[in-house]
């Protein structure tokens, strides 16, 4: 069982930024892929970025390339998002997730084993 914590989350004007953070409380070795995901009001989880513990191989949605970097600290077993030129439609809930299979449909969220709690960031124009 894994327990996946963020933080990071809060407010922040247009063209700011922000870093989330993912602490995974326990690493079933370093096969397995981390995503972040993030939920509008109204609207379906969506894919925004993942990293593969193991290579370091990343993958973003266009909605964020660019903008965001995934990465990860082996010794924290902590991942990272940064988020810079936030746009006002980039508030969500973002959730960090772990993919023990490290499935080939990394941006779809049913292949993703555990979830963390989420962590709001609201972007205001």
């Amino acid at each position: 069982q894994l327990q996946l914590v963020e933080s990071g989350g809060g407010l922040v004007q247009a063209g700011g930024s922000l870093r989330l953070s993912c602490v995974v409380s326990r690493r079933t070795g370093t096969t397995f892929r981390m995503g972040w995901f993030r939920q509008a009001p109204g609207k379906e989880r969506e894919f925004v970025a993942a990293i593969s513990w193991s290579s370091g191989s990343t993958r973003y949605a266009d909605s964020v390339k660019g903008r965001f970097t995934v990465s990860r600290d082996n010794a924290k077993n902590t991942v990272y998002l940064q988020m810079k030129s936030l746009k006002p439609e980039d508030t969500a809930i973002y959730y960090c997730a772990a993919d023990l299979e490290i499935s080939p449909t990394y941006y779809s969220s049913r292949e993703y084993d555990y979830w963390g709690q989420g962590t709001q960031v609201t972007v205001s124009s």
